[in-house]
Formats: C-alpha cells, sequence, structure tokens
C-alpha cells in the first residue's frame, strides 16, 4: 500500500496526493504545453483515450484536441478531474465526450465503442491508456486478487476495447497502447504490474501483424518515469521524492513529453511504422 505522511511536514514534490485530485499535486503534473503550436495532424478524425481523466491521458487528449480531433475519453470515477480534461478539450475547439466507468468490464468496453460511434460518429484512433498499479516488496505479497484486478485493468480491458473498437475502423486507423519501461526491464516491487506491459508490447507486434492488411496500425508508447498522479498515489513520500532520479536527465518526464509520441503515430507523419514502440524514458537506453 502507498505510505502515508503528513503533508504539511513534506516538500512540495513529496506530498502525496489523494485519489481523484490531481489538483493537489505539488508539482502538479504538466499536461499542455501553452507554446504547443498545432497543425491540424488529426484534423477531422476522432478518438478514444482510456484513463483520460488526468497524467499522460489527459495529456494525449488535449494535444489530440488541439490538432483538431474529437475526443472521447474514459475514466473510473474522478469526476473533477475528468471535467477538467472536459474543459481544455472543448477550449481547443473539439467535442468530447467523458464516460465514467471500470475499463476491466467488458460490458463497459462494449458501452464505450457504442457511445463513441453514437456521439461522435467514427472511430479513427484508439489510445489504449488506462492502468493501474500496486507496489509489493515481494512475490508473495501479491494475493490472485490484485493480480487478476491488475490484468484485468491493463490488459483485459485494453484487449476487450480493441476487439470491440477494430469492427468500426478503417483503413488509414491507428491504435496505440501504452506500455512501460518495465516491460523491458523489469521491476522488482512491480511484478504483476510489469507482467501486463510485457503483455502489452506482445499483444501490440501480434495485433499490428494481424490488421496490416486492413490498412490499421498498430504500436505503442513505453513511458520511463513521468510525474502523473499515479506515482504519489502508489509510492512513499520517501520513494516519490526520488522518483526519476535514476535515469540519465535525472528528472521524471511530464505528460506533456510524453504526448507527442502519441501525436506522431496516430497521424499520417507514421503511415511507415506499425508494430513499434516509442521510448520517452528520459535517456534509458532499451534493448529489445
Amino acid at each position: 500500500m502507498p505510505g502515508k505522511s503528513n503533508p504539511q511536514t513534506l516538500p512540495p514534490q513529496q506530498q502525496p496526493r489523494q485519489p481523484g485530485m490531481q489538483e493537489d499535486m505539488h508539482p502538479e503534473p504538466r499536461t499542455t504545453r501553452p507554446d504547443y503550436r498545432a497543425s491540424g495532424k488529426l484534423e477531422g478524425r476522432c478518438a478514444i483515450v482510456t484513463g483520460g481523466d488526468s497524467g499522460i491521458g489527459r495529456a494525449v487528449a488535449v494535444a489530440f484536441a488541439k490538432e483538431g480531433a474529437d475526443i472521447l475519453f474514459t475514466y473510473l470515477d474522478e469526476t473533477a478531474d475528468a471535467e477538467e480534461t472536459r474543459r481544455l478539450v472543448t477550449q481547443a475547439g473539439r467535442r468530447c465526450v467523458g464516460m465514467a466507468g471500470d475499463i476491466g468490464s467488458e460490458s463497459h468496453c462494449r458501452e464505450v465503442v457504442r457511445r463513441a460511434m453514437e456521439e461522435l460518429g467514427r472511430i479513427d484512433v484508439l489510445v489504449n491508456n488506462a492502468g493501474e498499479q500496486h507496489p509489493r516488496r515481494a512475490l508473495e505479497d501479491i494475493d490472485s486478487a490484485q493480480l487478476e484486478r491488475t490484468f484485468r485493468t491493463n490488459f483485459f480491458g485494453m484487449f476487450n476495447l480493441t476487439r470491440e473498437a477494430l469492427a468500426h475502423m478503417m483503413s488509414g486507423g491507428a491504435i496505440i497502447n501504452t506500455t512501460s519501461v518495465t516491460a523491458y526491464r523489469g521491476s522488482s516491487h512491480l511484478i504483476d504490474y510489469a507482467a501486463t506491459k510485457g503483455a502489452i508490447v506482445a499483444f501490440t507486434r501480434s495485433l499490428s501483424s494481424a490488421v496490416v492488411e486492413r490498412g490499421i496500425r498498430v504500436n505503442a508508447v513505453a513511458p520511463g518515469p513521468i510525474w502523473t498522479p499515479l506515482i504519489p498515489a502508489s509510492f512513499s513520500a520517501e520513494e516519490v521524492s526520488t522518483f526519476g532520479s535514476k535515469v540519465p536527465m535525472k528528472r521524471p518526464g511530464q505528460p506533456e513529453e510524453v504526448a507527442p509520441c502519441y501525436v506522431f503515430l496516430a497521424s499520417d507523419d507514421a503511415s511507415y511504422m506499425t508494430g513499434q514502440v516509442l521510448h520517452p524514458n528520459g535517456g534509458e537506453i532499451i534493448n529489445g
């Protein structure tokens, strides 16, 4: 379980986040760059973004909107965070639909796709980003309920939503999955989480071959240490205080620094890329 501390006794960068209260994070994650210069890369397209209420998901939803896409984003129950995402997307002049629910539920995945077709009319891009993690010191500390829950959110939801969306995606469509640096180097305290991220890499590569003749590209992004609400919600204050310090850049990345990877993979700029993984991770060299 995440460590508990008194926020008043911690430096700003160590203050823990209460679930659903991204505004309480200090410093608050940067999800949109004021100086971002869009060029219409996704003009007229419609995208589903899971886990879009905060962090990388919000940054992707806003960047897509600035590039001209209409957005349906999903979230679990963080209503205040979701409203901020909706505000930022509509501020960019695009349609925005937010859907609360458990992405690990197969019926919810069906409803997400149904609602996207009803509200947006089409699905051009699918971003499978929602995820959860639960640090444990040893494998023996991971019970069957946690293992199933982590896989259900991180992988089964991705699988089910993709299966539903594919029925409506046409040639030129793009699927982008969020994996992690842990898929490549592992994590002794996030064993089940890292396993889901490894499965996502294999899923991305396999699906890319399965749908390439349909003109649909499937790629992934493997972020390193990114400052999102998931971090202070998952780790102790001590771990949060040094988060990101081990990569060559000696700092965590910001969601706004990751979002351009998704814009690239969703756009025609990546028309000759499928089955690939991009690595915004602060300089860690990945082989695999």
